[in-house]
């Protein structure tokens, strides 16, 4: 049985290797993970996009996302997604 959803932050250090091998293994038993993007990494709303579409380059094809506010929800899926 997989887990309920996992909450993460970026901060001023942003998307480091470390941070985004962090969030591979958070999926590994687990299908959605929440991202909240703090006002130290982020200038604007577009940095959060940006985060986002960085992210799910790094993980695959068989993930997503969704940007609500300063939030990024991903979402990893059986098969892969165009």
């Amino acid at each position: 049985m997989k887990k309920p959803r996992c909450e993460m932050q970026i901060g001023k250090n942003g998307l480091t290797q470390a941070y985004l091998e962090t969030i591979k293994t958070r999926f590994e038993d687990r299908e959605a993970v929440k991202i909240s993007v703090l006002k130290s990494a982020r200038k604007s709303k577009k940095d959060v996009e940006k985060y986002a579409e960085e992210i799910v380059k790094f993980l695959g094809t068989k993930f997503t996302y969704r940007v609500l506010g300063f939030c990024i929800f991903l979402k990893k899926w059986r098969k892969e997604r165009r």
